[in-house]
């Protein structure tokens, strides 16, 4: 969608329900932020699996992933916590630039630190972000009664999420002094980059948690289906059900299957022709590609390359 600037606006947007429609109206400031950190995570989804099986392609159905994250498993994990984490780093980065008027820099921060450095500076909102996305994003799974499994595992990775971004804040600082000595130094607290979020959840993702509902008192948890796992922390993510192989195009469970992708040959890792194309072969094609060679420096100031052909294989699944 384009700029979401009027009310009008958030009554069009697909996939929302009535509780986050009527967050959108009141917060149309917001919601670009909102969908500049859903398409975050969606570009990091696709980074992180480029070379599985599943490449978290999208549809253009809803869910825009498909039928593959309507079941519990460990990639509905995924991708509902770098959602979560999507639209809070997006929000928290919108109010550190200065983009919303609900919020701004941290102010908490400021004053001495231990260290012996001056907080000062723009520290990144995170609690505004993380706050947000909590209300904002939560609200989808709490409008159904937060006690269903699927549920509570939403929540779970909705959370874990958020909590990649907040584990991981950075203390970056500025020196002060004459010719660039460090007498006087000032510090601010910043979010790590996107991509160290994604980096954390896909290790979080391949060592996910399989679990069962379990009830404490009066209150329904979620526990490790295999009582010998050490219960799981906020941090990590965990799963209901077990993926499909996802070899096998399968339109009902809203798996593409992989026929027609590209493979590595000389890998055993599941980017390997083997193991990516199920077994079933793969083609090889030779495709000549240019590249730019020879480049040299011409004073001043240009380079100049020479322009190289060469054949390269490419192999994909039968």
């Amino acid at each position: 969608v384009g700029s979401i600037s009027e009310e009008e606006t958030c009554e069009k947007l697909k996939g929302l329900i009535q509780r986050q429609v009527q967050m959108c109206k009141r917060n149309l400031e917001v919601m670009d932020s909102v969908r500049r950190g859903a398409q975050l995570a969606i570009e990091e989804c696709q980074y992180q699996f480029r070379n599985r099986r599943w490449n978290c392609s999208t549809l253009d159905t809803l869910p825009v992933f498909g039928k593959v994250v309507t079941q519990g498993t460990r990639e509905a994990a995924f991708v509902y916590a770098i959602s979560s984490a999507g639209v809070a780093f997006a929000v928290t980065r919108a109010c550190s630039s200065g983009e919303l008027d609900k919020c701004g820099c941290d102010r908490t921060v400021q004053g001495g630190s231990p260290q012996g450095f001056q907080w000062s500076g723009c520290s990144d909102n995170i609690a505004y972000g993380v706050a947000f996305s909590q209300s904002f994003v939560d609200v989808r799974e709490r409008s159904k009664g937060a006690s269903s499994n699927r549920a509570l595992m939403n929540l779970h990775n909705n959370e874990a999420g958020r909590k990649a971004i907040l584990n991981n804040m950075r203390v970056e600082c500025k020196c002060h002094g004459v010719s660039g000595s460090c007498e006087f130094k000032t510090c601010w607290k910043a979010m790590p980059p996107f991509r160290k979020v994604g980096n954390v959840l896909k290790e979080k993702f391949d060592g996910a948690t399989e679990v069962e509902q379990s009830e404490i008192g009066s209150t329904k948890v979620l526990v490790p289906k295999n009582s010998q796992f050490k219960p799981h922390t906020d941090e990590d993510l965990v799963y209901l059900d077990s993926s499909p192989d996802f070899c096998d195009h399968d339109l009902k469970n809203g798996v593409l299957g992989t026929s027609g992708r590209q493979c590595n040959k000389t890998s055993k890792a599941i980017d390997g022709c083997e193991l990516m194309c199920c077994g079933r072969g793969f083609h090889t094609d030779e495709v000549e590609v240019v590249e730019r060679c020879s480049c040299k420096f011409h004073w001043c100031c240009s380079v100049k390359c020479k322009p190289c052909h060469r054949v390269v294989e490419i192999h994909t699944c039968r």
